[in-house]
Formats: structure tokens, C-alpha cells, sequence
């Protein structure tokens, strides 16, 4: 086999659902890789909602957007194939980001190995960005202290269940906020938080003041939407919130009106988005941080696994739809 498969972003996503008129599906021929160069097979990759800042004309943001015409960019875990670097042998495993291609020529800037003895949809559900971006907002952002409430909207996501299950490891009263009674159930059920509410319910304000009688110390928000209003105006007197992802305006042209400044202020709270660029230096110590919490069985996860690389389009849609039932992950 002398080609491979990548998909390029040609056009840039105008409100909506993601399409195919978006991207180019292109064939490429293998590279011969030159010295300090190692090419790597990609066997698994992720879909995570920043793709959807990746793929807007927006300039002013944490990292530019993806240029058209270029691979579009996606982390992913994969072997090494053939190898002229030092550092990387051929039948290592490695991780990091390598866009939507079969194949991947590197230096081994942005790249390490994966050498946990755990399947690839394990390692990117859990140690990949999910993991990295859970345990930077919920330890060095939020602050948590045992005995608080929080409250984790898109709590199903990738992020979301894991920052449930950190909160729950260190003591913390925890709700989620979920799209499905079915997701309800799981993260009550199967990881252990206190809690779940269905944001499609009719009665949010009642089934927030009975989740949490006390009031809500931490705020871990993934989705926008108007329970985000509600959730604030619940919050305690020096809470912080920490922001994390807003999956419900990312298909708008104009973004919902968020909370009032005047529940700020009231409250005091600590406001702080955050995105992992920001960290990427910091992943040794995120992944100390995180490892024994998973070696103690007390993270767990699901994968939700499309089959090809072209699947990743309409893969997309699912988080619009909330069909996606755990970390969204594209088998090559």
C-alpha cells in the first residue's frame, strides 16, 4: 500500500449541523521519512467538541483555527511503523495530535508514548485530552475542597464523568447534569455520583433545589443552555466555576445571553474559563495526578466507537444530538 486516506477542512461550519460540503476526502501517498523522523500507523483518533473552535474563522481564540485546505486536526493513538529517530522504535505506541489521516509523519514534537498496558480506547478515553482537561479543571481551576457540592453539566461527556468521579474520589457531593434519563442512570449507577437531573425536564429549578439543598460551592460547565442561569443564581458565597466547554452555543451564529454579572457579584464567585493548550507542559504532572485514581478503579468510563476515518463527519453531529454515549472515539 504506497496511499493513505485524510480529510482536509475545506470549507468553515457557518451555524448548524457539520456536513460533508465541509471537508475533502483525499488520497496521499506515504511519505519517506528523512532522519529524526518516525512515521506512525493511527489506529484510533478522537472527536472532542474543540473541534468545533478548531474549524471556526475566529482568530481571536486559544489556538488558531485549522487552515483550509489542511488536514483537520484531531488527537489520536497509534504504532511506529518505521522509525529514524532516536528516541522512538518501531512497535511503540504514541499518542497526541495527528489529524484526520491514516498516517503520520513526525519528529516527536507533541507526540508520547503510551505505555500503559491498557487498550487505545481505554488510554484516549481516559488519559488523552478528556483526562488532561477533567483533572486541570477540576484540581487547579476549581480548588475542590471535601465536603462541597458541585455541579458538572454535560456529566455523560468524556469530561464530565470523569470530573464526577475525581469529585466523588475526594469527598465531594455531586451532581450531573445529563441530556437522557438513560445517561441519568449511568452516572449514578455505574460512577457513583449523588445525583442527576435531565435538562430537558420541566421542573429544572425544583430538581436543582432538591439535588442540592445546601447550595453549590463548584460549577464545572461543559454545555451552556439555560439551566446554566439557574445553577448560578443556587451557587454559595465564594463559589468558582469553572469553564470548561459550551457545546449548545458552538451551532449558533450568535451565543445565548449567559449569567447575570449581578449573581456574580452577589456571590463572589470565581469565574475562570480555561483550555489545555494552556497546560500542555503540565501533562506529566496532570497524568500523576490522574494515574492513581484510575490504577484504583475509581475512574471508570465508556467509549462510543465509529468505524472508519470518514465517519468522523457526521461523528460530529452527535454532540448537538446528545447521541453520543460516552467518549467518542474513530477506529481506522
Amino acid at each position: 500500500m504506497t496511499t493513505y486516506t485524510a480529510i482536509n477542512l475545506v470549507k468553515r461550519p457557518t451555524g448548524g449541523p457539520i456536513t460533508s460540503e465541509l471537508f475533502e476526502v483525499v488520497r496521499k501517498e506515504i511519505p519517506t521519512i528523512a532522519p529524526g523522523q518516525f512515521l506512525v500507523k493511527q489506529n484510533h483518533m478522537s472527536l472532542d467538541p474543540a473541534m468545533f473552535g478548531w474549524m471556526s474563522p475566529d482568530t481571536n481564540s486559544y489556538i488558531p483555527p485549522v487552515e483550509l485546505g489542511d488536514v483537520m486536526r484531531s488527537s489520536g493513538i497509534g504504532e511506529v511503523i518505521e522509525s529514524n529517530h532516536p528516541d522512538f522504535n518501531v512497535g511503540d505506541r504514541v499518542m497526541g495530535m495527528m489529524g484526520w489521516a491514516e498516517y503520520f509523519v513526525s519528529t516527536g514534537q507533541g507526540l508520547h508514548k503510551a505505555e500503559a498496558p491498557l487498550p487505545d480506547e481505554t488510554i484516549l478515553s481516559i488519559f488523552a485530552l478528556p483526562g488532561m482537561t477533567a483533572t486541570q479543571g477540576f484540581f487547579n481551576v476549581g480548588h475542590p475542597k471535601a465536603g462541597e457540592t458541585i455541579i458538572v453539566t454535560g456529566a455523560a461527556g468524556s469530561v464530565g464523568s470523569i470530573v464526577g468521579q475525581l469529585a466523588k474520589a475526594e469527598g465531594l457531593h455531586v451532581i450531573g447534569v445529563v441530556g437522557s434519563d438513560e445517561k441519568a442512570d449511568w452516572i449514578v449507577n455505574e460512577l457513583g455520583f449523588d445525583s442527576a437531573i435531565n435538562y430537558k425536564s420541566e421542573n429544572l429549578e425544583e430538581l436543582l433545589d432538591n439535588a442540592a439543598p445546601k447550595g453549590i460551592d463548584l460549577f464545572f460547565e461543559n454545555t451552556a443552555g439555560p439551566i446554566q442561569s439557574m445553577i448560578v443564581e443556587r451557587m454559595n458565597p465564594h463559589g468558582r466555576v469553572m469553564v470548561c466547554g459550551l457545546i449548545a452555543d458552538y451551532s449558533t451564529a450568535t451565543p445565548a445571553p449567559g449569567p447575570s454579572w449581578v449573581s456574580v457579584l452577589k456571590r463572589r464567585l470565581t469565574v475562570q474559563g480555561f483550555t489545555m493548550p494552556d497546560h500542555f507542559h503540565e501533562v506529566p504532572q496532570l497524568l500523576a495526578k490522574l494515574t492513581p485514581y484510575v490504577m484504583a478503579g475509581k475512574i471508570k468510563h465508556r467509549s462510543h466507537i465509529l468505524e472508519g476515518l470518514e465517519s468522523s463527519i457526521e461523528g460530529l453531529n452527535l454532540f448537538f444530538t446528545g447521541g453520543n454515549k460516552g467518549k467518542l472515539i474513530v477506529k481506522l
